[in-house]
C-alpha cells in the first residue's frame, strides 16, 4: 500500500484506515486542534467499510476525511494481518470522552448536533455535571430528512454565533459523513467528529458492554440483542458479505485499491510548523 511511512494505513476493502490507538489519534486531534486545521474525523468500522463499497461517492468522503480511526475489531484485526502491531479500537464515544475530559483539551469549546429531540440537551447537562471545566456552547438535534432551506440558515447561525472549535455529529452512518462533508466549509469550526450513537451510549439509552466483548469482537451481538427490530437488517446486509470480501482480500485472492482523496482538503498529519502541502 501507498502510504506515509510516519501516518500508515490499513487496507480495509479499500478504506484507508489509519493505522492508531487512542493515545496517537488524541496527539494529531490536539495537534490539528492546536494549530486551526479544519477537518472532519471519521471512525470507520465493517458498516462503515460496506457502506463505502457501495457508494463510491461515501468513499471519497472517507477519503477527504483528516482521519479515518478503527472503530470495531474487524478492522484492528486487518490492521495487524497487514503489520500494524500498534493499531488499536478507537470507538467514538471513548474516543469523545478522552477529548472531553483530558488537560491537554481543556479550553477548547464544544458543540452537540446528533440524537433525537432533547437528547443533546440531556447529554450536555450530563457532561456538564461529569466534567464541570467543559465549555459546551451549543446543541442541535437535526431533522430526521433534509433540511428545510429555513432549518438550514438558523443551524449554520447558531453554530457560527458561538464559534465552537469541536463540533461531535452523532446522527448513524452514512448521513453524519455525508452531513460533516456537506456543513464543514460553511461552519466556523475546527473539527467535525462522527461518532454515531455516542449520544445515545452517554445519555445511558444503550448500555454498554464488558471490555471483554469488545475486545472479541462481539459488541455488535451485545447491541443487537438491546434493539434488534432495529439493527437485524443493517448487520445481516453488512457482517456477511463483509466476511466474504476480506477474506478474499487477506488471502490475496482479490485486491482493492485505496480511495484516494478528490480535495486538497487537510489532513489531521503534521504540526503547524511543516511545510505547506502542494496545491497538486
Amino acid at each position: 500500500m501507498n502510504t506515509s511511512p510516519k501516518h500508515p494505513k490499513a487496507n480495509v476493502l479499500g478504506v484507508a484506515i489509519d493505522a492508531i490507538n487512542m493515545e496517537q489519534a488524541l496527539v494529531r486531534i490536539e495537534t490539528s486542534l492546536r494549530s486551526r486545521r479544519k477537518g472532519y474525523v471519521c471512525l470507520a468500522g465493517v458498516h462503515g467499510v460496506m457502506e463505502c463499497k457501495r457508494d463510491p461517492i461515501l468513499a471519497r468522503i472517507f477519503a477527504n476525511a483528516a482521519l479515518i480511526a478503527p472503530d470495531g475489531m474487524p478492522t484492528v484485526w486487518v490492521g495487524h494481518h497487514q503489520g500494524h502491531p500498534q493499531m488499536e479500537r478507537v470507538a467514538g464515544p471513548d474516543l469523545m470522552l478522552e477529548v472531553i475530559s483530558r488537560e491537554e483539551f481543556r479550553g477548547y469549546r464544544h458543540f452537540l448536533c446528533g440524537g433525537k429531540e432533547g437528547v443533546a440537551e440531556e447529554l450536555s447537562e450530563q457532561l456538564i455535571a461529569r466534567y464541570p471545566d467543559v465549555q459546551i456552547v451549543g446543541t442541535y438535534s437535526p431533522p430526521f430528512g433534509p433540511m428545510s432551506s429555513e432549518q438550514e440558515e438558523r443551524f449554520l447561525a447558531r453554530i457560527n454565533r458561538v464559534q465552537p472549535d469541536i463540533v461531535w455529529v452523532g446522527i448513524s452512518t452514512p448521513k453524519q459523513e455525508r452531513f460533516m462533508d456537506h456543513y464543514l466549509p460553511l461552519l466556523d469550526t475546527t473539527l467535525m467528529f462522527a461518532v454515531g450513537a455516542a449520544f445515545d451510549f452517554h445519555t445511558g439509552r444503550i448500555a454498554d458492554c464488558s471490555d471483554w466483548i469488545k475486545r472479541s469482537g462481539l459488541q455488535w451481538l451485545h447491541r443487537l440483542l438491546q434493539d434488534p427490530k432495529h439493527l437485524w437488517k443493517r448487520y445481516l446486509r453488512n457482517i456477511p458479505p463483509f466476511l466474504f470480501y476480506i477474506s478474499l482480500q487477506l488471502m490475496g485472492i482479490k485486491s482493492y485499491r485505496l480511495q484516494r482523496s478528490i480535495e486538497s482538503r487537510p489532513k489531521i498529519l503534521e504540526p503547524a510548523c511543516t511545510e505547506p502541502e502542494s496545491a497538486g
